[in-house]
């Protein structure tokens, strides 16, 4: 009982730092204000990480820790996104795509749900998160000058965004057999 609480709390952690992060990257302008929210940032996106490798390692998993698992994930990157965008550091079309691809995941899920299953993230999803994490993170700080003609958070933002597409294609290969079998028999 201990334990679902505490893996609870990284959950939980994502959902109260959402917020704060995208004030700061919206108000505090400056270095301190960057390092202030991708601080904070980092804080949040390792709660996913060290959650994730507790839930395994105990054994506590529940439908509603995956789903607040997963929400807090989306709340966190499509919130801060939102943010970046409304501050100039994100692409509109890459902020869509990957909000996009969250809502559309999260409908399968829902699908699958609805018949008492559950949809396990696969690698590609983890590294999809991983890769948007840094690539949110370095937009947040903006190191450096361009190369290429962008700055190294973009080009890491564009890697998000092919690995985002590609988890999304294989999320909908993984679920659309079990959904259209269903559609068959009703």
């Amino acid at each position: 009982m201990r334990s679902a609480r505490l893996i609870a709390a990284g959950s939980a952690t994502r959902i109260l730092l959402t917020p704060v992060v995208m004030w700061l990257v919206l108000n505090e302008e400056g270095n301190t204000g960057e390092l202030v929210a991708a601080a904070l940032f980092g804080v949040a996106a390792a709660t996913d990480w060290v959650d994730g490798r507790l839930a395994r390692r105990w054994g506590v998993t529940s439908k509603i820790g995956s789903f607040l698992d997963t929400t807090a994930d989306k709340l966190l990157v499509s919130g801060v996104l939102i943010a970046l965008l409304a501050a100039d550091r994100a692409s509109t079309w890459i902020v869509a795509m990957i909000i996009g691809r969250e809502l559309v995941v999260m409908g399968l899920r829902g699908v699958v749900a609805s018949e008492g299953e559950i949809m396990a993230p696969s690698m590609l999803g983890k590294l999809k998160t991983s890769i948007q994490f840094l690539a949110i993170a370095l937009a947040i700080l903006r190191p450096g000058d361009p190369i290429g003609g962008l700055y190294i958070d973009e080009w890491v933002m564009l890697a998000a965004a092919a690995i985002t597409v590609a988890s999304a294609v294989d999320y909908l290969m993984r679920a659309l057999p079990g959904v259209a079998r269903e559609d068959r028999t009703t």
